[in-house]
């Protein structure tokens, strides 16, 4: 399976032959993104804000997606939505692995739901705070849920991501699962034999 990341909480994910997208961005949505142009064989979006619904910009090949897809439906904030709405997770199964994208979320898991994502085998999770959980948080939440790889997202680095949200060495510094591997690319290859650890893809642009 193949994880690539295109930045803020877009992923491509790539298992048996089929790819598919999360939340991808629009256009000047995000500060230090290029525009995205994307294909694949499905789009999934976590919640309809701009800079995680812009289905717009992936070319969908029209196949049926045979791939699992397990939901989760959480909030955007911790107020059960009244500030930000809704927020669906989806856990996505393929060549006998499961991957967690865990979209804009901002409150607390319940147990149910917490055994759910129950030792996946990679947990994209968001680390920013101010709109999601913050860097704290995600690791409270990462050794909760025991996965084998992590992978941050929705944090500010450099140019890339908003203003009011926090860096990546805020989470690296406390991530329960270690090590912590900086790769020098946007793609992480996922077997059942990768080692644990917290997996921080650099984008390419």
């Amino acid at each position: 399976m193949t994880i690539k990341w295109h930045g803020h909480s877009c992923f491509e994910i790539t298992a048996e032959g089929y790819t598919v997208l999360f939340d991808p961005y629009a256009d000047g949505s995000v500060p230090g993104l290029e525009p995205l142009h994307l294909a694949g064989d499905a789009v999934f979006c976590s919640h309809g804000h701009r800079d995680h619904n812009a289905v717009e910009t992936v070319a969908l090949s029209g196949r049926a997606l045979p791939l699992s897809v397990e939901v989760i439906e959480t909030f955007h904030d911790d107020k059960k939505g009244a500030l930000r709405g809704e927020n669906t997770i989806r856990i996505l199964h393929g060549e006998g692995l499961r991957v967690a994208h865990m979209g804009d979320v901002g409150c607390s898991l319940t147990a149910a739901q917490l055994e759910q994502l129950k030792n996946v085998d990679a947990l994209l999770i968001p680390v920013g705070g101010y709109y999601t959980i913050d860097a704290a948080q995600a690791a409270e939440m990462a050794a909760r849920i025991s996965p084998r790889v992590v992978v941050p997202m929705h944090y500010r680095l450099g140019a890339m991501g908003y203003d009011v949200i926090g860096t990546l060495d805020a989470f690296t510094a406390v991530s329960p699962v270690k090590p912590v591997n900086f790769y020098p690319g946007n793609t992480l290859e996922l077997t059942r034999d990768t080692p644990a650890q917290t997996a921080v893809l650099t984008l390419c642009q």
